[in-house]
């Protein structure tokens, strides 16, 4: 397997889970994933947010733990990678208006190159343009953002994954067994037991 080089889009108050698991599984097998946040260097944090389903009307939120950047958000360049990653949690809402985290999102859609978003991600791709067309999950409090961006919301099991071409969606961290499967499907990782 020849390893693939990953580009993490994260900030302050990314869901925890959707942040650590995926990093660290990536690194495990062998990708090398770069964590980055703008405004940010390698080396500082972002803090992250667990969030839970515990019957309520939509997820508690409680603090997480602080997650270190390995890479510098102003020197990566999109086309240097592979993959691209976004987890959820509440950073998707704020990182979208940021011109160059839009530019780096589309440049993966517009190559092809594997996109994986679970969660609230799907607010950063709605808000790039890159779901015209397309089928993607995402929590469902995120359907109509899916929706007015021109593409068709996937209403899957909160541990399923969806696959539209590159993109390998879900609609929570209770997925991630198939988020991550899928995604390194698409990344044509192949594991051998």
């Amino acid at each position: 397997m020849a390893a693939k080089k990953i580009l993490m889009l994260t900030g302050d108050f990314t869901e925890d889970y959707e942040t650590m698991v995926p990093f660290q599984a990536l690194l495990m097998i062998g990708h090398t994933v770069h964590a980055v946040c703008p405004g940010k260097q390698a080396g500082q944090q972002v803090r992250t947010a667990v969030h839970d389903f515990a019957g309520d009307q939509t997820y508690s939120e409680k603090p997480g733990h602080n997650f270190t950047l390995n890479a510098d958000f102003d020197a990566v360049h999109a086309e240097d990678y592979d993959a691209l990653l976004i987890p959820g949690g509440r950073a998707p809402e704020y990182l979208r208006l940021n011109p160059a985290v839009i530019a780096t999102v589309q440049h993966f859609a517009n190559t092809g190159k594997p996109i994986a978003a679970i969660c609230h991600g799907a607010q950063l791709l709605a808000a790039a343009g890159v779901l015209g067309g397309r089928s993607c999950s995402a929590y469902p409090a995120c359907a109509p953002e899916v929706r007015a961006a021109g593409g068709s919301y996937a209403e899957i099991a909160l541990d399923q994954a969806h696959v539209d071409g590159n993109l390998v969606t879900a609609p929570a961290w209770p997925a991630h067994p198939d988020w991550l499967a899928k995604f390194l499907q698409v990344l044509g990782t192949r594991i051998e037991t």
